[in-house]
């Protein structure tokens, strides 16, 4: 079954907090049996509860990071105080083709988008919390950074008001700033040499050793088995996938273009 069938189904509720739990809310409150309910504890956090049960830890990634990651395209498309037809149309894109969602997933993550758009939370805030729950899983905090490329760069061109939120999102993740001159030259540099060292998260001047101790780190980070173990959902498997298969090729030019062995 796929992932957010189960949600749908009423079988499974959650307790989010924050602002992913706020728009987690809007966007899916009213497909529970039960009725929302507001709690508060000690240290002001706010949670939302929904439906017959709390999630598992694996569930409650899976939600956060579903909700986050279309959270934060929300703010993305944002980014010049208007959505354009074509901004909205590289957020379906990036639904409907980039990702393996099943047709009910694909319309919880527009419920979100949608959701993100007209309420609140800041990008720093949605970020934030994403870091909190997935500080240990750089693959999955990377994942996030493409997605945000993927739809920043679909009309050609990386705006400054993009660039801007997306280095805020890397540097709120904790990577170095040249992270996002590696991944802007990935998207804007397909099939260089350039990409494919951006694509290991490394300049050009890489010695073998490190080139290969990149790609080892990497490649074990971003195994289908190793994602699918720290509660990727299951239809994001394909985006998890491609990028494992960014990296083989990568590392497959490097080598080549600089015969190591």
């Amino acid at each position: 079954m796929a992932w957010f069938g189960k949600i749908i189904g009423g079988i499974v509720g959650f307790t989010l907090g924050g602002p992913i739990g706020f728009i987690a809310g809007i966007a899916f409150g009213n497909l529970f049996d039960k009725a929302e309910n507001y709690n508060g504890n000690s240290s002001g956090t706010k949670y939302y509860e929904f439906g017959q049960r709390r999630m598992n830890r694996i569930e409650q990634r899976n939600m956060l990071f579903f909700v986050g990651v279309f959270s934060l395209l929300a703010r993305l498309t944002q980014a010049d105080s208007r959505v354009s037809n074509e901004e909205r149309a590289a957020v379906n894109n990036f639904i409907d083709n980039e990702l393996g969602l099943d047709p009910g997933s694909k319309n919880a993550a527009r419920r979100v988008f949608e959701a993100a758009l007209v309420n609140g939370g800041t990008v720093e805030q949605f970020a934030k919390q994403l870091y909190s729950g997935f500080s240990n899983d750089q693959a999955i905090l990377q994942l996030t950074i493409d997605a945000l490329f993927k739809v920043a760069i679909s009309d050609g061109s990386l705006s400054d008001e993009e660039a801007s939120i997306i280095k805020q999102v890397i540097a709120i993740f904790r990577f170095s700033p040249s992270y996002f001159d590696g991944m802007k030259n990935k998207y804007s540099s397909s099939g260089s040499s350039v990409s494919s060292y951006s694509v290991l998260g490394l300049e050009k001047t890489a010695t073998a050793t490190e080139i290969k101790k990149a790609y080892r780190k990497l490649s074990i980070e971003y195994h289908p088995d190793t994602i699918a173990s720290k509660g990727l959902p299951e239809e994001f498997s394909k985006m998890a996938t491609t990028k494992f298969r960014e990296i083989q090729e990568a590392y497959g030019k490097i080598k080549k273009e600089r015969n190591i062995k």
